[in-house]
């Protein structure tokens, strides 16, 4: 879309597709991107028209590279922080209500990685490599990585990958549960689309429920999840799609969900 400068989106059916465009810097990220994807993502939160939203980066060599390190110089322990205290591209992906898919091609470093973290699923190139390196700076990861790394993988391995900041490939990333699935380059759109596509299909409203209810799950105890399980499952039943759903399987047909 014309508007935005480093990034563009791309809509195929009910899948929209998000691209970091900045192929000449790895797609590294920078304040306009994160301002930009913010943007973009408000925009898709409120179009009926799309029900899952696939991440990417340009080219073939990068999904994100990590940050951009120019924008680190002259910056100030105050004003970094306020930067990632503000809305940040990480937390915008991870309150998106839609199922987002991180179609990762490539180097997938730092916070890049912390982007595709925030994402609900990870699908990767079997070229793909993966690190959090911001230890080899002097400093620490700071959006998300400590956090979202710890409860994907576990205390262990993030503590790994953290505290060497060494990239790993894709097949340890599958081992390690930060990636879904793995396939060779010239498959990975075509799968990617083909689950983004397959998960279209469903109930807008319960996909949007059944997010919210996995994201409580690492963020609350057992009591507290299994509450706020049975009050969505509860809102379930008002919607017109649980309706269709039921109806479609007593009439042995596919059903045609609304998401109302």
């Amino acid at each position: 879309m014309s508007e935005f400068e480093t990034i563009s989106i791309e809509k195929r059916g009910r899948v929209a597709i998000l691209t970091i465009d900045r192929p000449e810097k790895l797609n590294a990220l920078n304040s306009a991107v994160h301002r930009e994807g913010v943007a973009a993502l408000d925009m898709l939160k409120n179009d009926e028209s799309v029900r899952v939203l696939v991440i990417t980066g340009s080219g073939e060599k990068a999904f994100i590279a990590g940050a951009d390190i120019s924008e680190f110089e002259g910056k100030t322990p105050v004003s970094q922080r306020a930067t990632f205290f503000d809305r940040t591209l990480f937390n915008s992906i991870d309150s998106f209500p839609k199922p987002v898919i991180a179609m990762v091609n490539g180097f997938c470093l730092g916070g890049g990685n912390e982007l595709a973290l925030a994402c609900d699923l990870r699908i990767c190139s079997e070229n793909a490599r993966f690190s959090q390196p911001e230890i080899n700076l002097g400093i620490m990861p700071g959006g998300g990585g400590t956090q979202r790394l710890t409860r994907l993988i576990g205390e262990g391995r993030a503590m790994e990958m953290i505290l060497l900041g060494d990239m790993i490939g894709a097949e340890d990333a599958l081992r390690f549960g930060l990636v879904n699935h793995v396939y060779p380059a010239d498959q990975l759109e075509a799968e990617t689309m083909k689950l983004a596509e397959k998960i279209a299909d469903k109930a807008p409203i319960a996909l949007q429920l059944c997010k919210e209810a996995v994201k409580f799950a690492s963020r609350s105890d057992l009591d507290e999840g299994l509450r706020r399980e049975v009050d969505l499952f509860a809102i379930c039943f008002s919607t017109e799609d649980k309706k269709e759903g039921v109806s479609a399987f007593l009439e042995k047909r596919k059903p045609e969900f609304k998401g109302r």
